[in-house]
């Protein structure tokens, strides 16, 4: 009988793949879920429905931590792929408070390792997102439970947002659009994880098999949408101005503003791994389908 993996963030973009990977690698999964019932049907941009590979569910609630009372007991390893995107929940409370009591839990029960997806140079973020993440990834590096950390680059369901902007028909760079980056596939990550996950301790930044530029993603995007590219070039006074504007709308636009302009401003370029490219990927949102 396989290793009892904990996923954390077991029904997110990621985690949806880890689940699908540990499973049929023969890992058992015991997935930390808030709904049982919508993580049983296919996530957002092509994830997996869980239902199959789930061999225990955990149903819980990361701003409340005594749902997370002895979470691993009984397993041997974490997968935390647990953190805020477009939810409304604040990244302190989930990216930073509740992995850190996932962890507190792993320690308490002696588990071999933890697993955790960051995000390619969280060290420089300012946004609430970026010091979120960089807070937990440097609690985790300091703790018994062996730590294995996973820096993408960028999701496929991120470039998602290019799509959208150029089928309405317009796109912005900062700057030239210099910056590089190498998205991956979630089902390419989760073979990267999975690959790493009976390893030693250790940091990894690792992207998908193609290198672009911004320019180059959003020139894509209007191709695949098939308008005519108008990319605005704004500069980093202007960003600040978005930042300063999105910031008195609500707290959540603020941090989603600073974290996706200070992305565009970054080299953040991993490891090439993976089989999955972003132009088929794309054009089979394009046609409607899930993104595979």
């Amino acid at each position: 009988m396989g290793e009892l993996v904990v996923v954390a963030g077991a029904t997110g973009y990621v985690g949806r793949h880890v689940v699908e990977s540990l499973d049929a690698r023969g890992f058992r999964v015991r997935a930390l879920v808030r709904s049982r019932e919508r993580a049983e049907q296919p996530g957002a941009f092509g994830a997996p429905a869980l239902r199959g590979h789930v061999a225990e569910w955990r149903t819980v609630d990361y701003a409340e931590p005594e749902t997370l009372t002895d979470i691993c007991e009984g397993a041997d390893r974490v997968v935390s792929a647990l953190g805020v995107t477009r939810q409304k929940a604040s990244p302190w409370n989930i990216d930073f408070l509740g992995n850190l009591a996932v962890l507190a839990d792993a320690e308490k029960h002696e588990l071999a390792s933890f697993v955790y997806v960051n995000v390619l140079h969280s060290e420089t973020g300012t946004s609430l997102t970026m010091r979120s993440k960089f807070a937990f990834s440097q609690a985790l590096a300091r703790s018994r439970v062996a730590p294995q950390i996973i820096n993408p680059s960028g999701y496929f369901s991120d470039m998602s947002d290019f799509l959208r902007m150029a089928q309405r028909g317009m796109g912005f760079t900062m700057g030239d659009g210099a910056t590089r980056l190498n998205p991956i596939h979630g089902a390419d990550l989760a073979t990267f994880i999975v690959d790493h996950l009976t390893g030693p301790a250790g940091s990894w930044n690792v992207g998908g098999p193609d290198v672009f530029t911004y320019r180059e993603i959003e020139e894509l995007a209007f191709r695949i949408a098939g308008r005519t590219p108008r990319i605005l070039r704004v500069n980093e006074r202007v960003g600040r101005s978005l930042e300063w504007v999105a910031e008195r709308g609500s707290p959540r636009l603020g941090n989603l503003t600073r974290f996706f302009i200070e992305s565009l401003q970054v080299d953040a370029v991993g490891e090439q791994f993976g089989e999955r490219h972003l132009e088929p990927y794309l054009r089979s949102l394009s046609s409607g389908a899930p993104g595979k």
